[in-house]
Formats: C-alpha cells, sequence, structure tokens
C-alpha cells in the first residue's frame, strides 16, 4: 500500500494553539524558524528517498520564495495551505475565495506552475463550511484535503467518508476529498499518523492503526506533520494548558517518529497516488 506523505508549511507561530499569543500583526516582530525547520524535514526526506506532498502557506512564500522552488526541485509536490491560517468558519466566502486565491498566486509565482492541492487551517472545512468545496473549485483545485471525521474541539466532520471520495458541490462542481485518516472502533473514528496525534499517542497506536488501515481496509494512510513539530528549541510562548500541551508535548521526539514511519511504510505525494493519480488528473469543473 502506498501512503500520501504531506507537511504543512508554517511557522510555529501560525499554528491556531498559539493564536492567542501570536496575532498576525506580531508575526513579522517573532523569530522565523520555518526555512530551517523546512529544510530539515527536506533532509530527512533524502535520506529516506522519499517524496510527499507539502502544503504551504502563501505568507511563507511570499516570504520565502526560493524555499518554495527547493520543495519543488526536490521532487515533492507543492500545494496550499492557505495565505493568512485563517480558520475558513470564521469567514465569509468572500474573505475565504480572496485569501485562497492570493495564497494560489504567490505559490505559483514562486514555482512558476500550476498547483492543485488545498489543506485547510486547522482543518477547518466543517459542516457549515462546505461551500468552501465549491470555492476551491472555482479556482482550478482538484483536490482538498482538509476534512478530519472525528469530534473534535475546533474541526471535524464525525460522519464524514473516511475514505477519499468525489465530492459534490450544491453548484455541480466536483472535487476530490481526501480525509484525515481514522480507523473505526464500534462507532468511533480514532484519528491516526498525523501531527499531535502522531507526537502524543504511543508508537504501537499509530502501528496498529497503519495495520487497520493497509492491510485490512485497504486504504492509504495520510501522514501530515508540521515543520516546527522537529523543532524542540523554539520560542516558547504564554498559552493555556491545554494548548500548551498539544503544541509542545514530544517536540524532541518528532523527527524520531517520522523517520520511523518513511522507513516501514510506502509513501508518494498525493497526486502520484497509484488509486487517485488518474482520478486528479482527469477531474473538471463546471
Amino acid at each position: 500500500m502506498v501512503n500520501a506523505l504531506s507537511v504543512d508549511i508554517e511557522d510555529y507561530f501560525h499554528a491556531e494553539a498559539l493564536s492567542a499569543s501570536a496575532p498576525r500583526e506580531s508575526w513579522n516582530r517573532l523569530e522565523s524558524r520555518v526555512e530551517r525547520n523546512t529544510k530539515r524535514v527536506l533532509e530527512l526526506f533524502s535520506r529516506a528517498d522519499v517524496r510527499g506532498t507539502f502544503f504551504v502557506l502563501g505568507w511563507v512564500a511570499e516570504r520565502h520564495p526560493g524555499l518554495v522552488r527547493e520543495i519543488r526541485d526536490a521532487g515533492h509536490e507543492v500545494a496550499c495551505h492557505s495565505y493568512w491560517h485563517r480558520l475558513i468558519y470564521r469567514l465569509t466566502p468572500d474573505e475565504f475565495r480572496e485569501d485562497t486565491r492570493q495564497a494560489k498566486g504567490v505559490i505559483e509565482d514562486a514555482i512558476g506552475e500550476p498547483i492543485y492541492g488545498y489543506r485547510a487551517p486547522s482543518f477547518s472545512v466543517v459542516q457549515r463550511s462546505f461551500w468552501a468545496l465549491e470555492i476551491l473549485a472555482e479556482l482550478g483545485f482538484r483536490y482538498d484535503s482538509s476534512i478530519f471525521p472525528i469530534h473534535h474541539d475546533l474541526y471535524g466532520v464525525p460522519g464524514y467518508s473516511r475514505v477519499p471520495c468525489i465530492h459534490t458541490c450544491t453548484n455541480g462542481a466536483r472535487i476530490l476529498e481526501f480525509p484525515l485518516s481514522t480507523f473505526r472502533v464500534g462507532s468511533l473514528n480514532f484519528p491516526v499518523g498525523g501531527g499531535g496525534y502522531l507526537r502524543i499517542f504511543p508508537s504501537f497506536f499509530t502501528q496498529y492503526g497503519f495495520g487497520r488501515l493497509n492491510r485490512r481496509e485497504q486504504i492509504p494512510v495520510m501522514v501530515y506533520f508540521h515543520p516546527w513539530e522537529v523543532d524542540p528549541g523554539q520560542p516558547r510562548m504564554n498559552v493555556k494548558a491545554k494548548s500548551r500541551f498539544r503544541h509542545y508535548t514530544n517536540l524532541g521526539s518528532m523527527e524520531r517518529r517520522v523517520e520511523g514511519l518513511i522507513g516501514r511504510h510506502h509513501f508518494a505525494p498525493i497526486v502520484k497516488l497509484p488509486q487517485y493519480a488518474t482520478l486528479i488528473s482527469e477531474i473538471g469543473h463546471p
């Protein structure tokens, strides 16, 4: 089974868990570590000879276009992670459209070619923001990876498909939705293989999830993480206990966990997954 390997390119202060202590107007004054951390991830992938999809924040692409080209030149897919890292369900459709158009423009300018994938900040495509998928299709995106079929205080569509599927919008447009990975026990979905779940849950839990999805269900796992998650030396911000737990737990062991995963399993960029590459290339929008 070939799984999807993805990285959300953002700095530590872009994370939603730190938003109360790092408002947008402060970003230019904070120490930026995204370039060095992304290069650390690129080196990790190079050693393992694996390729993935890098969802780049437009704010980062505008300030580090050379880094975006370096990602592309290393053989990875470049995709979009919004411009300002704002939760979609707190935006109007016009605000979301403008944010996405701006991000897509600066990323495509950096690499000189179109991009086709999108991931929402903090998986904020939820039931009340499904309208965002219609706008993504309108702007030329062919697939989205933003829906997490779990219960969570910030995101989640628990009843959504756990398997990649064609999402038909109210205007008839279609887009491939690649949900974040879960395995089902009874009536509950359990998240596996990404971000805080990969850092905080014990390794045997992750391996069990991979086995359930790859062998029993024949579903590829969507692995995701952020460059700041392999940076235990990042500045600590004064945030509430829950946010502190979510953001800082096990940063020191994350690189080793990712290295173990990419050494044990097969991975590819989303647009090159054997199960979905043809569908992504052929999907059309009215």
